[in-house]
């Protein structure tokens, strides 16, 4: 038996192809006042599964700044619902909307599904859907940051450096989602994230327990081998150490363990040097004795506070 359509629904709207992208739904309201957008389709591409976002709103009248938050995992995983292991979402999700800040919280193509530049356009895919929809989601679509944690730390430095007058800006722009708009941030925090794929590259991979399989990550990237000759062409435009210079950057908070094994304190050095040299704003906060994910650190929430704190600062939030 088939289905009459609602009566709101009106099958004069309807388009073919449909838009590359779902407005948003109305909000789920918590008893905190906190608005929450679930599973908002941000962009589509026919063969690929629907990139998708959250966001959440704080309780009172916007709009308000917002936080663009890209998970890591390698580019091979990862999920815009969890932060790392030592980093409970709870603090997180509850420093930034505290802050006065809205979440944005993206999923984008894993580096097995599409190389880079794919997780680049994705993630401008999203900064332009929030400017497209800001009113729907009670947000200033003018101050908007990015926070992204190792492989999503390396996307956050990206989206901050590059745009359409970078080398190959359009190109790394990329057109999936709303297609057009503006997608400077004025902010961005990147925690332990690479910024230097040429030297990564030659950094040895920590031992993958026995059993476990795990494809090279920079190797998926790039969708090279390390061998192929057109391998380090492909690492420097994977880079943000490339865009910076003549970039005029905004505001970066490096964060990084100086004993990660995984991408090594030189990454966020190098990076924090290049944004001097471009006259960009720039702290280098170390996190002596700390891993990866900054297992070790004996105070995970101040590394949060710090961040929260900066993004608000430059976002001008009034928490």
């Amino acid at each position: 038996m088939t289905q009459s359509p609602p009566a709101e629904f009106d099958i004069a709207d309807m388009t073919w192809p449909p838009p590359p992208y779902q407005a948003p739904v109305p909000p789920v309201t918590g008893a905190d006042g906190v608005r929450h957008f679930h599973g908002v389709t941000y962009a589509t591409t026919p063969g690929y599964r629907p990139r998708l976002l959250d966001v959440q709103v704080p309780a009172g009248e916007g709009p308000f700044p917002a936080v663009v938050w890209i998970h890591g995992g390698g580019w091979l995983d990862g999920d815009r619902r969890y932060p790392p292991p030592t980093v409970p979402a709870a603090l997180l999700h509850g420093a930034v909307l505290g802050a006065g800040l809205a979440l944005v919280s993206i999923d984008y193509r894993h580096s097995l599904e599409a190389p880079f530049p794919a997780q680049l356009h994705d993630v401008k895919a999203a900064i332009r859907y929030v400017r497209r929809f800001a009113g729907d989601l009670g947000i200033d679509p003018e101050r908007i940051g990015v926070w992204g944690e190792s492989a999503g730390g390396h996307l956050a430095a990206l989206a901050g450096l590059v745009g359409p007058g970078s080398p190959d800006g359009p190109a790394l722009e990329g057109a999936h989602g709303v297609g057009s708009g503006a997608t400077g941030v004025l902010a961005v925090v990147d925690w332990y994230g690479c910024s230097d794929l040429v030297a990564l590259s030659e950094h040895p991979m920590p031992p993958m327990p026995s059993g476990v399989e795990f494809p090279d990550p920079y190797e998926a990237l790039l969708g090279a081998a390390a061998s192929a000759s057109g391998f380090p062409a492909l690492a420097r435009a994977a880079s943000p150490v490339t865009y910076a210079e003549g970039s005029n950057p905004p505001p970066f908070l490096l964060v990084h363990g100086t004993r990660d094994g995984l991408v090594p304190y030189s990454q966020s050095e190098s990076l924090a040097q290049a944004l001097t040299r471009a006259g960009g704003e720039v702290t280098l906060r170390p996190v002596d004795g700390a891993d990866h994910i900054f297992l070790g650190s004996p105070d995970i929430a101040s590394i949060v506070a710090e961040s929260v704190a900066f993004l608000a600062g430059h976002l001008d939030a009034r928490a």
